[in-house]
């Protein structure tokens, strides 16, 4: 376990989610990829349940998978409200355990309008993901930014932020010869379907505006 890792776990997860990365997730997983074992929910709820049969189902562990991913020590293109049985996830802070992202993990920040992923981070979560465009446009920054902006209470680390912004990318990349438009809300992790609201898009226009008066 290194020291990324810890810290992750040391942030609001509940124990059964640390249970989970630790007994059933980490050993065995590839310590260059971050790749995990086949996930097997019958092993998982065994080491989940120790006196008392809480876990008995596998949407139980995709909810822990969820809260996984949202601590940054989780990252999957999967959709984590169906069944992952069988297939594996990655753990990016056992894949990039080194000194070059400590700066990342050490202070949790709202999203705002100057953000920018971390160029080497985003290249080498986006090869581990297997995001086949590493090139986003401008519009893609720009809802994603305008988006989490209009969710203050959500703070993150620089690091959780481009790995939110790469599984985004991953989740809904575009083929080159269909540029289809995209909204906030399909950049996220929340309900398909919900509309972008008009603060959204007044961020949008907002941010765009400041990146081109930088230009």
């Amino acid at each position: 376990m290194n020291g990324n890792e810890l810290t992750a776990l040391q942030s609001a997860l509940s124990n059964e989610a640390r249970v989970l990365y630790m007994l059933c997730l980490r050993p065995g997983a590839n310590t260059h990829s971050g790749k995990t074992k086949a996930i097997n929910y019958r092993a998982c709820m065994d080491r989940l349940n120790a006196h008392t049969q809480v876990f008995e189902r596998g949407r139980q562990i995709n909810q822990l998978l969820r809260e996984l991913a949202d601590a940054g020590l989780v990252a999957t293109d999967k959709d984590l409200h169906h069944s992952i049985n069988g297939e594996s996830v990655i753990l990016p802070l056992l894949a990039t355990a080194n000194d070059d992202y400590a700066h990342l993990h050490q202070q949790w920040v709202k999203m705002h309008t100057r953000w920018q992923p971390d160029p080497a981070l985003f290249n080498e979560l986006a090869t581990m993901v297997g995001l086949a465009d590493k090139q986003f446009q401008q519009d893609q920054l720009g809802e994603f930014v305008a988006y989490w902006m209009g969710r203050p209470e959500t703070v993150l680390t620089p690091f959780q932020w481009t790995q939110k912004f790469v599984l985004q990318l991953k989740r809904h990349q575009r083929p080159a010869d269909k540029k289809t438009a995209e909204s906030p809300a399909s950049l996220t992790n929340n309900t398909p379907g919900v509309a972008v609201d008009d603060n959204a898009r007044k961020l949008v226009e907002k941010y765009h505006g400041q990146t081109r008066r930088q230009d």
